[in-house]
């Protein structure tokens, strides 16, 4: 089988690099944070990931939930020394929990459990590691044509639905995921506020909401962005509300 290792420590990466080369197999690629292993992952399709929970910029929690995105997705196999990490690590459903210093032994045993998997039980894992990701990432990641691309969250002007995919609209561009708006309207309470059925748009983009003209109507109009999106009458008392408590 062929591994990422992913871990903020470089001597900790080294550690495991070893005990997976004596469990014969093959270490692929090293990544310092999450993101890293996204980008390697995305490239190289290991067939597992060795997950680090706290580390910089992305933690392995928000990281395992973006790599069942790829196709193949990884098993991941998160590996740490902070044991109150455990439960949360288990709700992501990650196929297995290894507490550092990790054995040769507890190692093998993991690796073996990922090698007995169909692809089918694998595929079902990774269902549920989706289904039960972090309550609120810092990152939306989208499969394009580059590989999987990561945008910040706090980058996001809008998303926009269009039957069963959602366009996000950036500050660099825009890309398209396969999640419903509902699930991202939950998600990000507080940071999106609907402003149409198809629409949910952040909150501290809102430049002013305005008359679209004399139909009675409303549109908001965002910072640094010429276009203005509308807003049904049945949002409109909800985004008021949210606009004023912003302040």
């Amino acid at each position: 089988m062929r591994v990422l290792v992913c871990d903020d420590e470089a001597l900790a990466r080294m550690r495991l690099k070893r005990l997976v080369e004596r469990c014969d197999m093959e270490v692929v690629a090293e990544a310092g944070t999450g993101r890293e292993a996204l980008a390697s992952a995305s490239r190289l399709h290991p067939d597992v990931v060795l997950m680090d929970i706290r580390m910089p910029d992305m933690d392995g929690l928000e990281a395992s939930a973006h790599l069942t995105r790829l196709e193949p997705a990884p098993a991941v196999i998160f590996c740490t020394a902070f044991e109150e990490h455990a439960l949360q690590a288990f709700r992501v459903h990650a196929l297995d929990y290894l507490l550092k210093p990790v054995s040769e032994a507890d190692l093998r045993q993991a690796l073996e459990k990922v090698r007995a998997l169909n692809q089918v039980q694998l595929a079902e894992v990774q269902h549920r590691m989706a289904a039960n990701r972090p309550r609120q990432r810092r990152h939306i990641s989208a499969r394009t044509y580059r590989g999987l691309e990561l945008v910040q969250v706090e980058d996001v002007r809008y998303f926009q639905a269009d039957q069963k995919y959602v366009t996000v609209h950036h500050t660099g561009g825009s890309v398209v995921i396969n999640e419903p708006l509902k699930d991202l309207e939950k998600e990000f309470d507080g940071l999106f506020v609907r402003t149409h059925r198809s629409t949910l748009v952040a909150l501290h983009y809102i430049e002013a909401l305005e008359h679209s003209g004399s139909d009675g109507g409303y549109e908001v109009r965002l910072r640094d962005l010429d276009a203005r999106l509308p807003v049904s009458r049945r949002h409109l008392s909800a985004l008021r509300q949210a606009l004023l408590n912003r302040h």
